[in-house]
């Protein structure tokens, strides 16, 4: 579980960040988790844009993902997920 403070450390951290998956009309399944939970594993920090035609709710597409994967959500901000998660092997961001 995160702190306050490790989340806006988090947030700055991702605000120069690009999206790098897209969740469209199918929604999450099972080989998104695995492609997301692989990106943590090597970035540690990614960005998720949800897109207009994506059935479900944003909430729940962050909730599946985190949930998933293991991962923390930092934020949810428009119809972008920030997730967190820190790698085993390749650890690069030192939390405060």
């Amino acid at each position: 579980m995160l702190t306050g403070k490790q989340k806006r450390f988090l947030r700055s951290k991702a605000h120069h960040l690009n999206p790098i998956l897209q969740v469209g009309k199918g929604g999450v399944n099972e080989n998104m988790i695995k492609q997301v939970a692989d990106a943590l594993e090597a970035r540690e920090l990614m960005k998720i844009n949800i897109l207009q035609n994506c059935d479900e709710d944003k909430q729940t597409v962050a909730e599946e993902l985190s949930m998933g994967t293991n991962a923390e959500l930092v934020q949810i901000i428009g119809n972008t997920i920030v997730l967190y998660k820190e790698s085993r092997e390749n650890k690069q961001i030192s939390l405060p």
